[in-house]
């Protein structure tokens, strides 16, 4: 049942006069600014919706790990070695909240996981690229982090309650993930001309990957529309990108870094930056499958769980043990 969920998702806008008397009166309340808890009566595509969007955010953030667990011990110092291992570790942590917020809609974590192994299900795109040096770390950070940062703060106000309180530490903790990736990306500018140029290279691989990360445009996406009426989307694709750069090109001109881009301007009228067209078709590409890594991901992903199998049967075993013991007490 949720294969089917992530292939077909909710196509359908519901107007008033489309609503049964609940449905108006959850909308009501919805219109109203109370959140949605996970006893409280939800129509079915609202629902739907949801565990989509929960669980393709949860896989990303598990997903997300692989890139960066590759320079763990490649790190060029021991504090380095320490703080990235601090941020995989957390964002271990945000795919366990995420999991934990989709169950409260009715879907076991099995299955969602189940959907992710067998590749029904998605996780964002930009983890489909290969990490090829240490700058790429900055870049992730910077980029990436920065990014997820833009889409996720409205999040904390969506209207489901388990899905919003999840995000307000997801959040709180990806501002020290970009903080971090700047940090790198700020030591390799300052120091020697190859170091610098490890930094460029970074940036011109992960920009276009970044801008891609807030999908296409609101009008050819069938969810948008219903999404942003249940407030599950506060903004629209298109907005929060423009966001993403207008914060993001002070920062490497601070640097003394170019935005492979152009066709980058400043507008004084709009008071935003202009930017090129991005290529969509390379990311409906990395969507199917086709990326650089889609394959090493979900194959290394698939058996870091089959390896860990033993682990978790001895967690329940244990369990058990202590239920029966506390029942023959």
């Amino acid at each position: 049942m949720y294969a089917q969920m992530v292939e077909t998702g909710v196509k359908n806008i519901r107007t008033l006069d489309d609503m049964s008397a609940d449905e108006q009166a959850f909308q009501a309340r919805i219109d109203a600014g109370v959140k949605i808890e996970a006893k409280d009566w939800m129509p079915e595509a609202y629902r739907k919706t949801l565990i989509r969007q929960i669980s393709q955010h949860a896989h990303s953030e598990i997903v997300g790990q692989l890139p960066e667990g590759n320079w763990v011990t490649r790190a060029p110092t021991l504090k380095r070695k320490s703080i990235l291992l601090a941020k995989i570790q957390d964002e271990a942590g945000h795919g366990l909240y995420l999991y934990s917020a989709a169950e409260t809609l009715g879907v076991s974590r099995d299955e969602l996981l189940a959907a992710l192994h067998s590749g029904k299900a998605k996780y964002s795109s930009i983890f489909n690229y290969p990490t090829l040096s240490w700058a790429d770390m900055g870049a992730i950070g910077w980029l990436v982090d920065g990014s997820a940062i833009i889409n996720q703060i409205p999040l904390c106000r969506c209207s489901y309650g388990p899905y919003s309180r999840a995000m307000i530490r997801v959040c709180k903790e990806e501002s020290f993930h970009a903080r971090q990736g700047y940090d790198i990306m700020m030591s390799l500018a300052k120091g020697t001309l190859e170091q610098k140029a490890m930094a460029q290279d970074a940036l011109n691989r992960w920009w276009w990957p970044s801008l891609m990360m807030f999908g296409p445009s609101d009008a050819e996406s069938v969810n948008s529309a219903q999404s942003t009426k249940w407030r599950i989307k506060l903004f629209s694709n298109d907005e929060l990108r423009q966001r993403m750069v207008d914060q993001t090109v002070p920062q490497a001109e601070y640097l003394g870094l170019t935005i492979p881009d152009p066709d980058l301007k400043w507008n004084a009228e709009t008071g935003h930056y202009e930017f090129g067209d991005i290529d969509w078709t390379e990311f409906h590409e990395v969507l199917k499958g086709n990326g650089p890594c889609n394959r090493e991901r979900l194959r290394t992903r698939v058996k870091a769980y089959e390896d860990g199998e033993w682990f978790r049967d001895a967690l329940v075993a244990h369990a058990e043990k202590k239920a029966q013991n506390k029942a023959a007490a």
